[in-house]
């Protein structure tokens, strides 16, 4: 690799025979596709997801092809290994990975820890960012203004009703 090169990750997956993380990625300003394989090693199926994605982005070797990557996505990339290693079908790691990765609305985020809240945030704000309308998109409309209708009836909230009594 040379110096200042900057990659382009495109796709990103995981092999686990034997166990690897494979990335898809272009060189800048090169229309050639490249993959790369990124060995995993001392991973056990009681390992962290998050520090073994951790340790992979800090890797020297893989730092510069890992930019474009996202923590969370090598994290299910590990955890999908870690389920292979436990004997699960990557239906059923898929399938639990979806679960943890899904926010609860009506959970008391009050309750959780430094750490799990922050597992939340990110996953919320990688939501926020997967759904958020960009100046590049398409069907982008700058200064939307939408009319709602005004002829139903307005649903009250408990908390309206109760403000009165604080003055």
């Amino acid at each position: 690799a040379g110096a200042g090169m900057t990659y382009i990750a495109k796709k990103c997956g995981v092999c686990f025979q034997p166990p690897s993380i494979i990335l898809i990625y272009q060189e800048e300003g090169q229309e050639k596709t490249r993959q790369r394989i990124m060995p995993v090693r001392g991973f056990s199926e009681s390992s962290d997801c998050s520090v073994a994605a951790e340790q992979l982005k800090d890797n020297p070797r893989h730092k510069p092809y890992l930019e474009g990557v996202s923590p969370q996505q090598l994290q299910k990339l590990y955890s999908l290994l870690k389920g292979h290693l436990a004997g699960e079908s990557l239906a059923e790691s898929l399938e639990k990975f979806q679960q943890e990765e899904t926010i609860d609305p009506e959970e008391d985020m009050n309750k959780l820890d430094d750490q799990e809240l922050d597992r939340r945030k990110s996953i919320m704000d990688e939501l926020f960012e997967k759904n958020r309308k960009k100046k590049d998109d398409p069907d982008f409309i700058y200064d939307l203004e939408i009319e709602f209708p005004q002829d139903e009836q307005l649903e009250s909230c408990g908390w309206d009703v109760e403000s009165g009594e604080e003055t």
